[in-house]
């Protein structure tokens, strides 16, 4: 299976890579591709239409977003791993987010899974809310919501839960 991973996290070494990293050792035996969504120049979408009048799909923006996009057409699995930035998504993940707009949703994933990262425990609820309704539009399943917190003390076990989710698959 060819799986995608977009890290929205602009530190390398950050709990959001951990558990990338987790889950990649889980998933080893997948093609899997990361793409360092929190270092990239992703625009939000400008909402000007061009993907879907002349533009049959591509976005009219010529930045990072373009490297994206032949990566989600033909992923089979999205995982989103981000920080919990104020009670959401890092900016950069929530750009490269809107501009799936373009293509409309990726062409082959049916599976998605979400890792996040936080120094706190009661942030997660708006992201869960957001993922729970945005990834079964895109027409497929979350396999899994994984989450840390510093303040729960609990990244240990948040990897091997990564671990074992890329090991179901």
């Amino acid at each position: 299976m060819k799986i995608l991973i977009l890290a929205g996290s602009p530190r390398k070494n950050g709990n959001s890579y951990k558990l990338i990293e987790a889950f990649k050792e889980g998933a080893a035996k997948h093609d899997i591709t990361v793409v360092p969504v929190g270092n990239m120049k992703i625009n939000g979408c400008l909402a000007c239409e061009y993907c879907h009048t002349q533009g049959k799909g591509k976005c009219i923006q010529d930045d990072d977003m373009q490297q994206i996009h032949p990566l989600l057409a033909e992923a089979e699995m999205v995982v989103l791993a981000s920080p919990v930035d104020y009670w959401g998504l890092s900016g950069q993940l929530q750009s490269c987010l809107t501009r799936w707009y373009a293509p409309h949703k990726p062409a082959k994933a049916t599976k998605y899974a979400v890792l996040l990262a936080s120094g706190s425990e009661g942030v997660y609820e708006g992201i869960e809310a957001q993922m729970k309704a945005c990834l079964p539009y895109c027409g497929g399943e979350i396999v899994g919501i994984i989450k840390t917190s510093m303040e729960k003390n609990n990244l240990q076990e948040a990897c091997a839960e990564a671990k074992k989710l890329g090991a179901s698959l």
